[in-house]
C-alpha cells in the first residue's frame, strides 16, 4: 500500500543517489500572484526529471531473482532514462520500448544511460502493449510509470522533502498525466498535515484525469495532443485515480498557449528551462486557474526540463504571442501605390516594431483590387495592441488577428 511509511522508505532508499533539489522561493512571481510562491526544482534532478525517484525506489526494492533477468518499460521520455539510469546504478540490464516516433534525441539520452532501446508502435499505448509482451515472453520485471505503489512511494518524497525546508506550506500544486506524481505527494503531504491542499493540474489537451475527477468516474479520452508531452496521457489509471478522487482537493486545466506562456516566464524571469509538464502548474498561477481566498504559502513542482530543443522555437512565439509581446495581423488594403506606405506609417506613429511582412495579391478570396498583408509586430502588452487595433479601425483598415 502506499503510506507515509512507504514514502519514507523510499526516501532512505533514493538519498545517495537523487538529488535534493531545490525548493526556491520565487519573488516576482510570488509578487504577481499576491502569494508566497516556492518552486520545487525537479528539472534540475538527474536525467532532468522527478521520474528517476519512482523508478529508482521500485528497482531497488526488487529482489536480487528479478533483478539479474532485467527489467523492462514503455515511454517516450523521463520514464525511459529514469530506469535505465536505475538500471545502469545496480549494474542490471534494461530494454525500453519507444514508440518509432520518437526523437532521436530521447533515443540517445536513454542509451546514454545503459539502456537498450526498441523502438516499437505508432504511440505510447502501442509501445506499452510490446513492452508487456516482451516482459512476458521473457520473463523481464516491467516498471510501470506511475501505476505502482514503490514508483509512487519514491515520487512522493518529494513532499517530504518540500515541508521539510517550508513545514508551514499551505497548498501544493502538481502536474499531473498518469497521477503517480500526484499520488505519492499528496499521500505524503496529507499524512504530515492533513490541513495541506493538494491541487493537480492537466493539460486541456489530456483531459482524462480532469474529467474523471470532476464527474467521479473514470473517463478516457480518445486522443491526446498537447505541447506537455510529459503528462499527455490517454487514459485515466485505476489505481492512480482511486487515490486522486479521495485525497487530491481539485484538479484544474490549462492550454497549450498558457503553458507556452509559463514556459517563457521561468525562461526570462527565474532563468530555468523547463519542459512543458513541468511549467503547467506555474501557467495555472499565471493564469488564476486556482483562486485563493487569502494570501497563502505554496508550492509548485516544477516536474522536469527535459525540453525538445526543436520545438523551443514555437514554445517561445506562442509565449510572446500570449502575454500580448508580439501581435499577427491580416491587414486588407487597396493595391495601390502608397497603400503598403500608409499601413506601416500608422504603425511607426503607434510605436509597433515591424519584425516580419508578407503581401499577397493573388488569394482568391479578395475582392478585384485588394491585397492582404500579413504583418508581425512586437508590442508591449494588450494596451497597446488595443491601440494599435483603434488605429487600424479609424483610417478605415480592415484587418483580422491571427
Amino acid at each position: 500500500m502506499l503510506n507515509l511509511e512507504s514514502v519514507k522508505k523510499a526516501q532512505k532508499n533514493i538519498s545517495n543517489v537523487v538529488v535534493k533539489t531545490p525548493f526556491a522561493y520565487a519573488p516576482v512571481l510570488s509578487q504577481m500572484i499576491g502569494n508566497e510562491i516556492y518552486l520545487k526544482k525537479e528539472n534540475l534532478q538527474h536525467t532532468g526529471s522527478f521520474k528517476l525517484r519512482g523508478a529508482f525506489n521500485k528497482i531497488a526494492t526488487l529482489s536480487e531473482e528479478e533483478k539479474s533477468k532485467g527489467v523492462i518499460a514503455a515511454s517516450a521520455g523521463n520514464h525511459a532514462q529514469g530506469v535505465a539510469y536505475s538500471a545502469s546504478y545496480f549494474n542490471i540490464p534494461s530494454t525500453i520500448v519507444m514508440p518509432e516516433a520518437t526523437p532521436m534525441t530521447k533515443v540517445s539520452g536513454v542509451k546514454s544511460h545503459g539502456g537498450e532501446v526498441i523502438l516499437a508502435g505508432n504511440n505510447y499505448d502501442e509501445a506499452y502493449a510490446h513492452a508487456v509482451k516482451l516482459a512476458e515472453e521473457k520473463g523481464l520485471t516491467f516498471i510501470h510509470p506511475f501505476a505502482d505503489y514503490e514508483v509512487m512511494a519514491g515520487q512522493g518524497v518529494i513532499a517530504l522533502e518540500m515541508l521539510e525546508e517550508q513545514p508551514d506550506l499551505e497548498v501544493i500544486i502538481v502536474p499531473i498525466g498518469g497521477g503517480g506524481l500526484i499520488s505519492g505527494v499528496a499521500t505524503a503531504a496529507k499524512a504530515i498535515n492533513q490541513n495541506i491542499k493538494v491541487i493537480g493540474v492537466v493539460s486541456s489537451g489530456a483531459p482524462a484525469m480532469y474529467n474523471s475527477y470532476k464527474s467521479g468516474i473514470i473517463q478516457d479520452s480518445t486522443s491526446v495532443k498537447t505541447i506537455a508531452d510529459g503528462i499527455a496521457v490517454r487514459d485515466t489509471n485505476p489505481k492512480t485515480f482511486e487515490i486522486i478522487k479521495n485525497i487530491v482537493d481539485d484538479i484544474v486545466m490549462v492550454d497549450d498557449e498558457e503553458i507556452a506562456n509559463a514556459i517563457l516566464y521561468l525562461m526570462e524571469k527565474q532563468k530555468i528551462v523547463v519542459e512543458g509538464a513541468g511549467a503547467v502548474g506555474v501557467a495555472a498561477l499565471m493564469h488564476h486557474k486556482i483562486k485563493f481566498n487569502s494570501p497563502k504559502k505554496v508550492g509548485v513542482v516544477v516536474s522536469g526540463g527535459n525540453i525538445d530543443v526543436t520545438m523551443v522555437n514555437i514554445i517561445i512565439e506562442k509565449g510572446l504571442i500570449k502575454s500580448h509581446r508580439k501581435m499577427k495581423l491580416i491587414v486588407t488594403l487597396i493595391d495601390k501605390p502608397g497603400s503598403l506606405m500608409k499601413l506601416t506609417e500608422i504603425l511607426k506613429d503607434t510605436k509597433a516594431n515591424i519584425v516580419q511582412i508578407g503581401y499577397d495579391r493573388t488569394d482568391v478570396n479578395l475582392s478585384f483590387g485588394d491585397a492582404n498583408v500579413s504583418v508581425a509586430l512586437e508590442t508591449r502588452g494588450e494596451e497597446h495592441q488595443e491601440e494599435i487595433k483603434k488605429a487600424l479601425y479609424k483610417n478605415g483598415f480592415r484587418f483580422v488577428v491571427e
